[in-house]
């Protein structure tokens, strides 16, 4: 699956890079037809612990996917934003299952 990754005013490392495309390739174990996956990388400046923001934006036939996440390490971000995701692909394959 091709995966950009967007940082918003700072510079991702590759380590962080490699995690995001670790998680995203997964993300084709549950639906095989993704196209393409956006993954912005924010810091937001507030005085509060929780500051990263991390939007993924998963495209598929027919329709795109968006989940947005905060969270105090980007890591952690990525996580819940694949798991959400996972979720939502599964439930996508039972309907289309359904229909076929």
């Amino acid at each position: 699956m091709k995966v950009n990754v967007q940082s918003v005013n700072f510079n991702a490392d590759q380590k962080l890079i490699d995690f995001i495309q670790k998680k995203m390739d997964k993300l084709e174990n549950y639906y095989s037809k993704v196209v393409y996956a956006d993954v912005f990388l924010k810091v937001q400046n507030t005085s509060d612990k929780a500051n990263k923001i991390t939007e993924i934006l998963l495209s598929i036939p027919g329709e795109e996917i968006m989940v947005k996440k905060t969270c105090k390490k980007f890591e952690g971000c990525v996580d819940e934003c694949v798991n959400s995701l996972q979720r939502q692909l599964i439930k996508r394959k039972e309907k289309s299952k359904l229909y076929a």
